[in-house]
């Protein structure tokens, strides 16, 4: 901080007719005789307070009516100087508002691109000034509150920096359309000064409404911009949690800075990812937390971003099953943020999809809460025939061009399968549902959930797999021979137990349609647990399958049956897992 200016009595100065020409000489001889230190002229000034409001309300209203800081000072040439010594005079800073009205005088004279050298050189003054005010010397403010016993240095170091980020507010808040003369200064020429000002205050509580209003402030004129320094300090300083924003005004921060939400997005997967097998409820609360699903259904922009991001982690692993997971929770998220804003607000569905094949769209995106039971099984026949029809298309377009143009449209088809993988977790239910189902459609559904991709066209091996895997644990339920002699018990373990790469029978295929037969199934509860222990136990995929029984859980929550049947369904889920909590504590 710069020091106390030098005063000198200079000639008195040119006083122009916008402003009372005795007016400025009062005050001009209040200010001198204050800032060199006569008692005298500071309980003056403290009896004239009132008088001195009006005057510097009528010089700020003056100075919003010049088209720069250059024509202010030279129609008003005592200003630098009248203001300065008031600035500092503790007697006049210590009423809330004097320092106001000085605060928005220094403010609106700041030119966010100085084209003068007087410009510059009234910037770095005026910047010294602000410093001044927000951090004056305490022996000075201590004298002067003890005096009037009023508050402490700290409080008035805290409501000069209010009254800053108060005015400044005000400041980012004017409009174009503000102007009462074409003439006058864009309010938008200081919102990137303003946003650079701000930058060192990202974590101090009190500047979080003026940080919300910079991030709101609709981009109407080409002038407001935010410094991309400033954004980045906002965006580190909320995602560490070091900052309190607004929803309205995160979303606007994303909106305004893309690292910013792809931080967002990855400090989420983060999150999620750190432990070992996240279950479906710690996703459910890490996604609650975060405002990404409201804010991609208010900006579709947004989501297209976020879409892209999955698009490429599945693109990288393609079968790892808390990626899968992530997505789909977060697309449900998602579609219930949607549903709940008014229709005039609310893109059309294709706009958030635009890749995806259409005649898929409204099927996928229907939750099964919304038809009946019994209208489950020929949604999921349409489906899995326009999929198939797909993955035909796919070799056909291969075969006849040379491209990946039908595995690209095979990718789209399987991503948004992903994400509306509620009629995954529907066509598992029904599978092992008693009744007549066509188990080889929703065999197909499951083998394409978990290997989309026809590398090396293993889909048919693939799917004979899965088959003999659904086989095997029909038998592990229906057949009451001893699991230690057990054959489909030893084959089960054979096909889940196949070297990791090439892996041909994905874990959370067999554990989803194992768990959720000992879920559904008429068979005694302690047989059914005693068949899951052992296979679990054998295979080590113990964690595994306690997320996947949170996600059984979940589908059984939402799937729209009977309330007695959902009991009995919440009844064995919960011994499920008390009995696989015991394995894992006697693994360990």
């Amino acid at each position: 901080m710069q020091g106390r200016p030098h005063v000198t009595a200079g000639p008195e100065p040119q006083v122009v007719p916008l402003v009372d020409a005795q007016e400025v000489r009062f005050w001009m001889e209040k200010a001198v005789d204050g800032v060199a230190g006569s008692p005298e002229i500071q309980r003056d000034t403290c009896l004239h307070l009132g008088r001195l409001r009006d005057f510097l309300q009528g010089l700020l209203k003056h100075i919003h009516n010049m088209s720069s800081t250059t024509d202010a000072m030279l129609r008003l040439p005592f200003l630098g100087q009248l203001l300065g010594r008031f600035c500092w005079m503790p007697h006049v800073t210590a009423d809330a508002v004097c320092r106001r009205l000085l605060l928005q005088s220094m403010w609106s004279l700041y030119s966010d691109k100085p084209g003068s050298p007087l410009e510059t050189k009234a910037n770095q003054w005026i910047r010294s000034v602000l410093c001044q005010l927000a951090t004056e010397d305490e022996d000075t403010v201590t004298q002067i509150l003890v005096k009037h016993a009023t508050v402490t240095p700290k409080q008035y170091h805290l409501k000069v920096l209010r009254e800053l980020v108060s005015l400044l507010s005000e400041e980012v808040g004017r409009s174009c359309s503000s102007l009462s003369k074409p003439s006058h200064r864009c309010s938008c020429d200081t919102l990137l000064a303003v946003s650079e000002t701000c930058i060192p205050l990202v974590t101090c509580p009190e500047a979080a409404p003026l940080i919300g209003a910079m991030l709101q402030r609709t981009a109407t004129c080409v002038r407001a911009t935010l410094s991309q320094d400033f954004l980045d300090a906002v965006s580190n300083a909320y995602l560490r949690d070091g900052l309190y924003l607004e929803n309205e005004a995160v979303m606007s921060l994303w909106c305004h800075s893309l690292p910013s939400l792809e931080e967002a997005v990855m400090s989420l997967l983060d999150c999620v990812l750190s432990s070992a097998c996240p279950t479906l409820h710690i996703i459910e609360q890490q996604l609650e937390h975060s405002v990404l699903p409201k804010a991609c259904a208010q900006h579709c922009s947004l989501f297209l971003i976020v879409n892209d991001i999955f698009r490429f982690l599945l693109q990288q692993v393609e079968g790892h099953q808390s990626i899968l997971s992530v997505v789909h929770s977060f697309t449900c998220c998602f579609l219930r943020e949607l549903a709940l804003l008014q229709p005039q607000k609310r893109a059309p569905m294709k706009t958030f999809f635009p890749n995806t094949p259409q005649q898929l769209l409204q099927p996928m995106v229907v939750l099964p809460t919304e038809m009946p039971p019994e209208a489950w099984k020929d949604h999921l026949t349409w489906i899995v025939h326009s999929l198939q029809r797909l993955t035909e298309d796919e070799e056909e377009s291969d075969e006849d061009t040379g491209t990946s143009r039908g595995q690209r449209v095979v990718f789209e088809a399987w991503l948004m399968l992903v994400q509306c993988a509620h009629w995954v977790e529907v066509a598992v239910q029904l599978l092992v549902s008693p009744g007549p189902q066509d188990h080889e459609l929703l065999l197909w559904l499951l083998t394409f959930y978990h290997y989309p991709t026809n590398r090396g066209h293993h889909r048919t091996l693939q799917l004979a797999r899965v088959r003999q895997a659904w086989g095997h644990t029909r038998s592990l339920f229906l057949n009451p021979s001893p699991l230690a002699t057990s054959e489909p018990l030893q084959s089960l373990v054979e096909l889940l137990s196949l070297p990791a790469q090439p892996r041909l029978l994905a874990p959370g295929l067999v554990l989803s349609i194992l768990l959720n037969m000992a879920v559904l199934s008429e068979e005694p509860i302690g047989r059914v647990s005693e068949v899951v222990q052992t296979v679990v136990q054998r295979c080590g995929l113990v964690t595994e399958a306690v997320c996947v029984l949170s996600s059984v859980e979940l589908g059984l929550q939402g799937e729209g049956r009977s309330s007695s049947h959902a009991n009995q369904g919440q009844l064995r889920i919960r011994t499920l897992r008390d009995a696989l909590t015991h394995t894992a504590l006697e693994t360990c």
